[in-house]
């Protein structure tokens, strides 16, 4: 079992930045890869980004790459996504997910594990 909770959320004006963290708990913590999704409003829930277990491997959707930047600290057992050049359309619940397989994280179906959510704003 691993337990998922997000923060850094806010509201920051369009151009901006910010870091969410995700801080896991649970003793398989580290054979999980590790995701961010996130859902505006009145759209479906969408991927964001996911990194493997060791760190070596990252993807990105295509909205966000060369923008956001996923890494871990396994020590620390905290996944980040690190949020620049925001945009009124980044506006969303993002999502920490966790799950054995990567290919399950970058089809966003039955991801074994979610996080409560962490709301950003970004304003015009």
């Amino acid at each position: 079992q691993v337990q998922l909770v997000e923060s850094g959320g806010g509201l920051v004006q369009a151009g901006g930045s910010l870091r969410l963290s995700c801080a896991a708990s649970g003793r398989t913590y580290r054979i999980y890869n590790m995701g961010w999704f996130r859902q505006a409003p009145g759209k479906e829930r969408e991927f964001v980004a996911a990194i493997t277990e060791s760190g070596g491997s990252t993807y990105y959707a295509g909205s966000v790459k060369g923008r956001f930047t996923i890494s871990r600290d396994n020590a620390k057992n905290t996944v980040y996504l690190q949020m620049n050049s925001l945009k009124p359309d980044d506006t969303a619940i993002y999502y920490c997910a966790a799950d054995n397989l990567v290919r399950t994280l970058l089809a966003g179906a039955g991801v074994g594990y979610w996080g409560q959510g962490t709301q950003v704003t970004v304003s015009s």
